[in-house]
């Protein structure tokens, strides 16, 4: 009769197993939210089609920018293939060329992933201040009334039996610790998410000196290329006239070697040409040779740079989008700081649990000695844990948690005052660089107007083949000293803006 009972209940123990493990293993499932229903992390905030940069009125144009504000986006993964070139030249202007680095710069898509792992970290973070919701299933083969003997202090009579149940635990408060690593970790999403950022300005910066750079190296080759036409023709009129004994041998031995250099010149301006080109490429994410078609948009009177240094630095101290990650990771380290110290201070949780053994050992004896008075149970409890001592762990995290707030706070003010001087430094440059422009055209006006007085008195025979070279030295030096310095300005407003903190 005994092992029948047994057999029974050791068949009961079977079924009950089988049947509800997959009840509780689709609860399970249910609860727990899908990739779909996942909050998406916010994104680095993305460029606009916007127009070319303009540097007036600043302080009412650019208002300042949070990172934590920046628009969200699903957060999917980027391809890692390469990004395939467009076939044939590609037509190209320099706000185009910036949206093609955003959307193809490896470097963008690592910070944009950085920042999407720093979400995550702060959403593990915030897991601690929800309930938390277990399930229990259990079945037990016992030697029926035994005791455990050994082992850690619990229930030690074992029981033959099956049941199931829910165990919910929730903080209700450990004084500020939870809430300060909640902070913490939520102001490092927003340091992550602004130095996505930082990493997306350096991209633009690189973009628009490669596209410039490409585009001054065209001019360049097209003086260079006008140079040797220019001086092949001069070369080919004292050959003829050398033989007709006009000219001395010594005024072609000057005009080849005035064709020589220029030839040289251009093999010099091809090769920036091809490797600015390859730069270019390199920015724009294409790991094959373009062909280019760059384009000048706005090929009209250049504007000087901003009057006010003043107001151009507090553009910066506004907008810099490093200046703000750092701000946001001293806050976070400030808030981590609390967070070691409120170790120090009791947590309150509660404990809730509810469940069944519909599997049980026989009622003997009025049931009491055998524990199982009800096939159900429940409970629910409220736990304090007092820290009293550790070894000094909460004190030690706690004064190494300051310190690194306070380095933190340094790091900021260094790179406070780094700023404001690059800004200001930015802004001289820019000046010169705008009135070099205005002293290189008048230098390539006159260098122009010299070369042709020149040519007049070298074919009515009043000066020598050397003033003739001479002229055509300093014309062509004009030439590429006046391209030089309108790019040069083009380049120091790119590197202000950078500095500003300011998108195009």
């Amino acid at each position: 009769m005994r092992h029948h009972v047994n057999g029974r209940r050791a068949l009961a123990i079977f079924l009950w197993s089988v049947g509800i493990v997959p009840a509780a293993l689709g609860q399970n499932f249910v609860r727990v939210p899908s990739a779909e229903n996942l909050p998406s992390a916010p994104q680095p905030q993305s460029r606009p089609d916007a127009t070319p940069r303009s540097m007036a009125s600043l302080a009412a144009s650019y208002p300042a920018r949070d990172p934590a504000q920046m628009s969200s986006a699903p957060g999917s993964l980027p391809a890692s293939a390469p990004v395939q070139p467009p076939s044939g030249a590609m037509r190209l202007t320099r706000v185009q060329a910036e949206q093609l680095a955003i959307k193809n710069n490896p470097r963008i898509s690592v910070g944009r992933l950085l920042a999407l792992a720093e979400h995550q970290l702060y959403r593990q973070t915030r897991s601690a201040e929800f309930p938390t919701f277990n399930g229990d299933i259990t079945a037990v083969e016992a030697h029926e009334g035994s005791r455990i003997g050994a082992g850690s202090l619990t229930a030690s009579r074992l029981l033959e039996h099956a049941g199931a149940g829910v165990t919910l635990s929730q903080l209700l408060t450990d004084f500020g610790h939870t809430t300060n690593l909640v902070a913490s970790s939520k102001l490092r999403d927003r340091a992550a998410q602004a130095s996505g950022l930082a990493t997306e300005e350096d991209v633009v910066l690189a973009t628009d000196q490669a596209f410039y750079g490409a585009l001054q190296a065209q001019d360049l080759l097209k003086i260079a290329q006008q140079t040797v036409t220019t001086r092949q023709s001069v070369e080919s009129q004292v050959n003829e006239l050398t033989k007709s004994k006009l000219k001395s041998e010594v005024d072609l031995a000057f005009a080849q070697v005035n064709l020589s250099e220029a030839k040289l010149l251009l093999l010099d301006a091809q090769n920036n040409v091809d490797s600015s080109l390859a730069v270019l490429t390199s920015i724009l994410g294409f790991d094959k040779q373009v062909q280019y078609e760059l384009v000048e948009e706005n090929a009209q009177a250049q504007t000087p740079p901003p009057p006010d240094v003043d107001v151009v630095v507090n553009t910066a101290l506004q907008q810099r989008p490093d200046l703000q990650s750092f701000t946001y990771n001293q806050q976070a380290a400030e808030k981590f700081r609390r967070a070691q110290r409120d170790q120090l201070l009791p947590t309150l949780s509660a404990l809730g649990i509810a469940g069944g053994t519909p599997v049980r050992p026989d009622c003997i004896d009025g049931c009491f000695p055998n524990y199982f008075i009800s096939s159900w149970y429940g409970a629910v409890g409220v736990n304090m844990s007092i820290p009293i001592f550790d070894g000094f762990l909460y004190t030690a995290q706690a004064s190494e948690a300051k310190y690194r707030a306070l380095a933190a706070a340094e790091d900021t003010r260094d790179l406070r005052d780094r700023v404001v001087r690059d800004v200001r430094t930015a802004w001289l440059a820019a000046n010169t660089a705008f009135q070099r422009v205005g002293v290189a055209e008048e230098l390539s006006q006159e260098a122009d107007l010299s070369l042709r007085l020149a040519q007049g008195r070298y074919q009515l025979g009043l000066s020598s083949i050397v003033e003739l070279s001479q002229a055509q030295l300093q014309q062509a030096s004009a030439a590429l000293g006046y391209v030089n310095a309108q790019y040069q300005y083009k380049l120091a407003l790119s590197t202000l803006n950078f500095e500003m903190g300011v998108q195009p």
